[in-house]
């Protein structure tokens, strides 16, 4: 038997949509700074546990553990106590957890506070993207790129603190703490500018997947994917064709992240302008593109200009995929979106494994045409995914 359906949580006097695109703004600014903090800890806390490769990938995959278990269930959540609470809740979950990341002493403790910290981002990831499409919906216009830019800037910003920080001399834990005080304080202005939302009916916390999401999850997860293969193996695609020294292997991805973001920042007119299949089948095919020159190019050049059309292409892919799934009516959209996210991250977290495996079977290029292939899926599905 189906479980009995139950939407997001309705909406109680709603603040104005201003005010909660605001405060959803600040929700991805601070999923993606906590996420971005992480990163320049992993050599201090290889270095003080002593760590080795085999140990350090184990305690990684802890986060990614937490984070999907919490997306399973997070949507149910969001459709019982509202989307509000899970962000005001996660927001303030990262900023107390990310010290924790620097004070652990032992193996297990940073494996227990990598499983929390995955936890709180999973949740937040899913409860956000919930928020959302309840903003967008309220504002009667395109928001979801511009909501997904801000997790960008703050990646860039969380590293670039941190690293500074870090660079100044500072402690692993003072520099946290510095962290942790920046989110605490954007955390403050979230609770009175989100939607508020009463309980739903009662009903399952999990749903499988049915209608247009079973086609939409994996086409979201094929664009994480490549995604991730940007980050993780792009710079030793264009440095083993001897396009670029390997000092200068990061350029590519730089351009990458740069293209996507602006992408985003101006997907919601984009997209007001010419609507969601046509986003797709264009970005998609522009991706491609991306794709075939990156591969083809003789000169660096050209395969650089590869990944600058890659992240124009793809980056309002993933915002529409996600409005899209807020509007079918085959299952409740707050598990709609919770299945797409656990699907994108799973995308994240196994694509560059499965590239790499199919590098060291093949070749690094024929895994990044596999790629391409699996992304021309998204243009040649534009018109089954998209009703406009």
């Amino acid at each position: 038997m189906e479980p009995h359906i139950v939407d997001a949580a309705p909406v109680r006097h709603p603040a104005p949509p201003s005010r909660a695109a605001l405060a959803t703004r600040l929700a991805f600014l601070i999923s993606g700074f906590a996420l971005s903090c992480w990163a320049p800890l992993v050599p201090y806390v290889k270095h003080s546990l002593n760590l080795d490769e085999r140990l350090l990938g184990m305690l990684l995959l802890c986060m990614g553990v937490g984070s999907v278990l919490s997306m399973l269930v997070t949507g149910g959540l969001c459709s019982r106590l509202g989307s509000k609470l899970v962000i005001v809740a996660c927001a303030w979950g990262l900023a107390l957890t990310v010290p924790l990341l620097a004070l652990a002493t032992t193996p297990l403790q940073i494996a227990a506070a990598l499983l929390v910290f995955g936890a709180a981002l999973g949740s937040i990831d899913v409860a956000m993207n919930v928020h959302a499409v309840e903003v967008e919906k309220l504002a009667g216009k395109p928001l979801m790129s511009g909501f997904h830019a801000l997790f960008s800037i703050g990646g860039f910003a969380g590293a670039t603190v941190m690293t500074a920080l870090l660079s100044a001399r500072l402690s692993p834990l003072a520099s946290t703490c510095i962290c942790a005080a920046v989110m605490a304080v954007v955390a403050l202005f979230l609770p009175s500018r989100l939607l508020a939302s009463g309980p739903a009916a009662s009903g399952a916390f999990l749903a499988r997947p049915r209608g247009i999401v079973l086609l939409l999850a994996p086409l979201a997860g094929i664009t994480f994917l490549a995604e991730g293969a940007m980050l993780d193996w792009g710079a030793l695609l264009i440095t083993e064709k001897n396009l670029v020294p390997v000092s200068y292997g990061g350029l590519g991805y730089i351009l990458f992240s740069i293209a996507m973001t602006a992408g985003r920042l101006s997907g919601d007119a984009i997209t007001a302008r010419l609507g969601d299949r046509t986003v797709l089948q264009w970005g998609g095919a522009l991706a491609v593109g991306g794709f075939v020159m990156l591969l083809t190019a003789p000169l660096a050049p050209l395969a650089l200009a590869g990944f600058v059309l890659i992240g124009l292409g793809a980056s309002n892919i993933v915002p529409v995929f996600f409005r899209q799934a807020a509007a079918q009516q085959d299952m409740p959209t707050s598990l709609a979106i919770a299945a797409m996210t656990t699907t994108g991250y799973a995308g994240v977290l196994l694509g560059p494994a499965a590239v790499g495996f199919v590098a060291k079977a093949s070749s690094l290029p024929a895994a990044f045409w596999m790629l391409a292939v699996a992304l021309a899926l998204i243009p040649l599905t534009a018109h089954k995914v998209s009703r406009s």
